[in-house]
C-alpha cells in the first residue's frame, strides 16, 4: 500500500478541507500529511482496494477506509476524539 498520490488526494479534497478547517492544531506539512506537535498524526494511502487513512490513536496507527461518506464521517469523529 503506497501513500496517496495527487489524483487520490484530489478525490479526498472535501475531506482534507474539513480536516484543515475543523482542526487547525494539525499542521499539513505535505498535502494530505497532517502533524501534531511535530509528530505524524494523519495521512492517506491508496491501493486496489481503495483509499485509506492512517490515524494515530493511543500511540498506534489505526487504518480507516475513506471511500464512502459514512467512512469519512467516522474518520472525522475518531480524529476529533484523538485531539
Amino acid at each position: 500500500m503506497r501513500h496517496a498520490g495527487g489524483a487520490a488526494l484530489d478525490r479526498l479534497d472535501g475531506l482534507l478541507q474539513e480536516v484543515r478547517c475543523r482542526h487547525p492544531q494539525l499542521k499539513e506539512r505535505k498535502r494530505g500529511a497532517f502533524y501534531r506537535g511535530g509528530r505524524g498524526w494523519l495521512h492517506f494511502h491508496e491501493d486496489p482496494a481503495g483509499l485509506f487513512a492512517d490515524l494515530k490513536t493511543d500511540g498506534e496507527w489505526v487504518r480507516f477506509p475513506v471511500n464512502a461518506a459514512a467512512e469519512r464521517a467516522l474518520l472525522l469523529r475518531r480524529l476529533k476524539q484523538t485531539l
